[in-house]
């Protein structure tokens, strides 16, 4: 099992990379590692007028599932919780808004592969 040092430092990667993935394809980095008394939101975007949430999950191995089948139902609320105060405290409460997974698979290995799951879930579930 990594360390805890490690598994920072492999989620600061997985970040990073999304970060310049999501650039890539036409979204503005709003903010990065946002925290609230709820948690973090790992990126906040915006492309096309809306307003994107995103949560990154990166895997070095399949061992316990895909990266884009780890954000359980807790998660997810916990997302919205958060989202919902970022909205309150920029007043853009009525802002168009999504909820998005960019998903890597395989991180540091030749294997690895990215991918951006647009509308990922609706807040709460």
């Amino acid at each position: 099992m990594p360390t805890p040092d490690a598994r920072q430092a492999a989620g600061l990667r997985g970040e990073d990379l999304a970060c310049a993935e999501l650039r890539r394809r036409g979204y503005a980095i709003t903010a990065r590692r946002y925290r609230s008394r709820y948690g973090e939101i790992d990126i906040i975007a915006e492309r096309d007028g809306t307003i994107v949430f995103v949560e990154v999950k990166a895997r070095t191995t399949a061992r316990r599932g895909t990266a884009a089948e780890s954000v359980p139902a807790w998660k997810r609320r916990r997302l919205g919780a958060i989202a919902l105060g970022w909205l309150a405290a920029t007043h853009r409460a009525h802002a168009r808004c999504r909820f998005d997974v960019v998903a890597i698979d395989g991180l540091g290995t030749p294997a690895e592969t990215i991918a951006i799951i647009e509308n990922a879930f609706q807040w709460g579930g």
